[in-house]
This record gives C-alpha cells, sequence and structure tokens, in this order.
C-alpha cells in the first residue's frame, strides 16, 4: 500500500503545471517592467503613444504568434548585446507543430526576462525586483500586443531598428521552408526571379508579405487548419522593423502547413547578410509569393 501511495504521489506531483494566457501575461508585463526601466536607466525618451498606436491588435491572434514575436524580441536582445560589446547567443527554435502550447510560450517568455537579468549583471546595472501581478481573462492577443510593444521599446533602447539586411535573412528562411513544402510534393520549381525594382520601399515588400499570408491562408481554409486575419497588421508607411515581424508571421503560419504535411524540420536561424537593399528584400518576397502559388492544395493525395 505504501509503495501505491508513493507512486500516486510521484505520478501527481511530477504532473506538468497547466499554463495560461494569464500566466504568460504576467510574464510579458514583467518584461515591459525590465525594458522601461533599461530605458529610464539610459534617459531614453520613450514614445509610449506612438508605439500603443503602432501595435494595436483586435484580430484573434494564436499563440505560434506569439512566439514568433518572442523570437524577434531574443534577436532585438542579440543587438543589445552587440552594443554593449557581449557575445551574442541565437535564439532557439522549435519543431513545427499545428498550435504551440502556451507552456512553451512561457518558457521563452522566461528565457528573455532570464537574458535581460544577466545583461544587466554583465553591465552593473542594479534594479529593483518587479513584482509578478496576477490578470485574468486574457488571450493570446493580449500577449501578442504585449510583446509588439515590447519589441518597438527594443528599437528605442538598442538606437535601432532592423535593417533590410536582418529583413533579407528572414526572407530566406520563409524560402527555405517553401522549397522543403515543394519538395514534400514533388513539385518541379522553376520559377525564377524577377527583375528587382529599383525604387522599392519596405512598404512594397510588406504588401507582398500580406500576399503571402493570404495565399497561406486559403491553403489552410482548404485543409482545415485554424487561420489567422492579419489584415489589421497593415498601418502604412511600413518600417524595415515592421515587414520584420510581417516575415515572423508568415514563418508561423508555414510551420502549420510543414506539420499538417509531416514535415518535421526546423526553420534555422537566418544567415546574416550586409548592405542588402529594400529593392532586393522586394524581389525575394516576390520569389516567395510565386514559389508558393505552385502548391494548388494540401491535399494528401498529393
Amino acid at each position: 500500500m505504501k509503495k501505491i501511495i508513493l507512486l500516486l504521489i510521484l505520478t501527481f506531483g511530477l504532473s506538468a503545471k497547466t499554463i495560461t494566457p494569464n500566466e504568460v501575461y504576467s510574464q510579458v508585463m514583467l518584461m515591459s517592467d525590465e525594458i522601461h526601466f533599461l530605458l529610464k536607466h539610459y534617459g531614453i525618451k520613450h514614445d509610449h503613444d506612438g508605439i500603443i498606436k503602432r501595435t494595436h491588435l483586435t484580430t484573434r491572434v494564436k499563440v505560434r504568434n506569439s512566439w514568433q514575436i518572442s523570437y524577434e524580441i531574443l534577436i532585438k536582445i542579440n543587438i543589445l548585446r552587440e552594443v554593449h560589446g557581449l557575445v551574442i547567443i541565437e535564439p532557439s527554435n522549435i519543431p513545427p507543430v499545428l498550435n504551440i502550447k502556451p507552456e512553451l510560450m512561457f518558457e521563452q517568455t522566461q528565457r528573455i526576462l532570464s537574458e535581460l537579468q544577466i545583461f544587466k549583471i554583465r553591465e552593473g546595472i542594479k534594479s529593483p525586483k518587479f513584482k509578478k501581478q496576477i490578470y485574468k481573462n486574457k488571450t493570446p492577443t493580449d500577449v501578442s500586443k504585449g510583446l509588439l510593444h515590447i519589441s518597438k521599446s527594443f528599437d528605442e533602447l538598442n538606437g535601432a531598428t532592423f535593417t533590410s539586411s536582418f529583413v533579407f535573412g528572414e526572407q530566406m528562411r520563409i524560402y527555405d521552408d517553401i522549397t522543403l513544402i515543394l519538395q514534400d510534393f514533388r513539385i518541379k520549381d522553376k520559377t525564377i526571379p524577377k527583375a528587382k525594382k529599383t525604387m522599392a520601399v519596405s512598404e512594397d515588400t510588406f504588401d507582398e508579405c500580406m500576399n503571402i499570408l493570404e495565399k497561406i491562408k486559403q491553403l489552410q481554409i482548404a485543409a482545415g487548419i485554424d487561420f489567422v486575419d492579419f489584415s489589421e497588421f497593415k498601418k502604412g508607411n511600413e518600417t524595415p522593423s515592421d515587414v520584420f515581424t510581417i516575415t515572423q508571421m508568415i514563418i508561423a503560419e508555414l510551420q502549420t502547413i510543414k506539420a499538417y504535411l509531416g514535415i518535421d524540420s526546423i526553420t534555422p536561424a537566418a544567415t546574416k547578410y550586409k548592405t542588402k537593399e529594400p529593392s532586393e528584400v522586394l524581389q525575394l518576397a516576390s520569389w516567395n509569393f510565386r514559389k508558393l502559388g505552385l502548391i494548388n492544395s494540401l491535399s494528401k493525395g498529393k
């Protein structure tokens, strides 16, 4: 009997804790406290109202979208480390799944908080211990809004936003994912890049990214995969940083297609590029759109 009781204690004691969006949001608010403390520490003016306007969301996003925004933040933490002469550490990624669990999102926020603590220790910065608040009725959309605000705040802290070279690297990650999907379908890809649009701007690439997301949504609907309406992400006058964010949404949505098809390949970290221009980024995004257009459906009878 004692052995049975001990086994029950171990079984229930070791069972994983269920994480809710409320708990993830609490972590995000701790991250917000940390980033705003650092902005104040360095005497950096914070455009709170402007960021709120740029990150306003009402559309229902998924946990996978929050994950990709947190990935974006980890890249910006690397920029912060570089600015202060610290070694960068590539953020980790996960295999494709149809739905990321809040538990994994909680782990990701904990990584970011840990990275911020490490940065403060390395820089000799003493800060108060921020109190964790309890929230109710929070959703993945609330989490994403908070993360977007933090990501924009990092631009202020770093004194720089993503460049076209950063965005080009993310478009190459999209290119690699689409290539894997085409190979899974045994589709011969004879597409080639179009000529560069010499006067291209970031907004042009953003619009092409929205076309890619629309095509992905059509495939998801036909396959019965939960989709997201990203139209609200379109604000106008998009910057390379805005384009970077929308590329992360593309990567998040492509993971559902890879998971549906049973492709378990992890999207690798981006290769670093230099001196890439908006025209080159647009050229690659347009190529990705045409490559994706070769897929008519996700039917298992491919």
